[in-house]
């Protein structure tokens, strides 16, 4: 992702305020804020700027950074060319670069005024309002069709509620038509309805085979007119038909293919992963074939396995991981940069263009 900073003060010290802007390398804009810091330096301001545009990039699942600041002494400073003397700076300077670290690739470059003028720009608006300011993100084009979800659950509905935030927030491109529970005593129901949600109860047990457990899902999904099917903590194996071929996706609490397969689900993943001493754990977003976890990858996010960790400690950090990766995934598809190659899946870099 590409971010834009800036801060200023009217006095310096004086009333102040940081701006930044993120965006994708393709120019898509996806948030852009100036925040009001009361009297503060320029110098500070500049900084407040850059760490709360890395926490953004990092929230909303940037796993390599460019940032450009008009401040040639901020980034001089990050890049270790001069030392950071003030004692009010030290503790900005450090929670930036243990920012900066955590991404798996980061450049800090200086850039013109004339070339930051949005992030100058948004200081000035939280400068002029003394409050917090933010520009709606360009992320849905007016003229783009929204894509239809069909989203199976069987528990809680944590991952459905974290996909409507996504859409109500303008970052994913998309409706839920319908959400088929495979149980009907789950919060996940009670959550999608007060969604305003349509909700299908299919229970396995209810139909004598998978046949006419799977034809009656598929009647469903093709009823709502889904363009893709999301497993969100979905428990049961389905026949997936050729009409939604490579139009489900299943997210896994683990690295695939590493404790996968069935059984391998919730808590039973986090206490193997425990039990191996794995230092590393994270979640897979893939493509679903007619096995369970297996079918082709298209993301997959990593987090820490601490020595002091439980299976809910675990699992905690885990889906942190998976709120960023499964939008990124239905983005990814909502915008046609999927391309299946075998058994892997290819993302473009601009629509058209592998």
């Amino acid at each position: 992702m590409i971010i834009y900073t800036d801060g200023g003060s009217r006095g310096n010290p004086g009333p102040a305020a940081a701006g930044f802007v993120i965006t994708e390398p393709t120019g898509r804009k996806l948030s852009a804020k100036g925040l009001f810091l009361g009297r503060n330096t320029n110098n500070f301001a500049e900084y407040a700027g850059l760490v709360e545009a890395l926490k953004e990039a990092q929230r909303i699942g940037a796993e390599q950074v460019t940032v450009f600041s008009d401040s040639e002494l901020l980034v001089r400073q990050i890049n270790g060319q001069y030392r950071v003397k003030s004692d009010i700076l030290k503790p900005l300077f450090d929670e930036a670069v243990s920012l900066l670290r955590k991404f798996g690739r980061f450049d800090v470059k200086h850039v013109t005024r004339d070339k930051n003028a949005e992030a100058d720009g948004l200081v000035n608006q939280a400068l002029d309002a003394r409050i917090n300011v933010e520009a709606k993100p360009a992320i849905a084009a007016v003229n783009k069709k929204k894509i239809r979800l069909g989203v199976l659950l069987s528990g809680g509905g944590r991952t459905l509620i974290n996909i409507l935030d996504y859409i109500k927030q303008g970052r994913l491109n998309a409706e839920v038509s319908v959400v088929i529970s495979s149980l009907s005593k789950v919060a996940g129901i009670q959550r999608a309805k007060g969604a305003g949600l349509d909700v299908e109860i299919v229970r396995k047990k209810d139909y004598p085979d998978i046949e006419g457990f799977s034809g009656q899902i598929e009647k469903i999904l093709a009823a709502a007119n889904v363009d893709l099917v999301i497993q969100a903590g979905w428990l049961c194996l389905w026949k997936i038909p050729p009409k939604f071929e490579n139009k489900v996706m299943n997210i896994h609490p683990a690295i695939l293919p590493a404790f996968g397969g069935q059984g391998m689900w919730g808590h039973h993943v986090h206490e193997a992963v425990l039990e191996h001493g794995c230092k590393v754990s994270g979640c897979t977003v893939h493509f679903c074939t007619n096995e369970y976890d297996k079918g082709p990858i298209i993301i997959q996010r990593v987090c820490e396995v601490k020595d002091d960790d439980t299976a809910d400690t675990l699992a905690a950090r885990v889906f942190e991981q998976e709120c960023i990766a499964y939008p990124q995934a239905i983005a990814l598809f909502a915008d046609n940069r999927l391309v299946i190659k075998g058994s892997r899946v290819l993302t473009q870099t601009d629509v058209g263009s592998v």
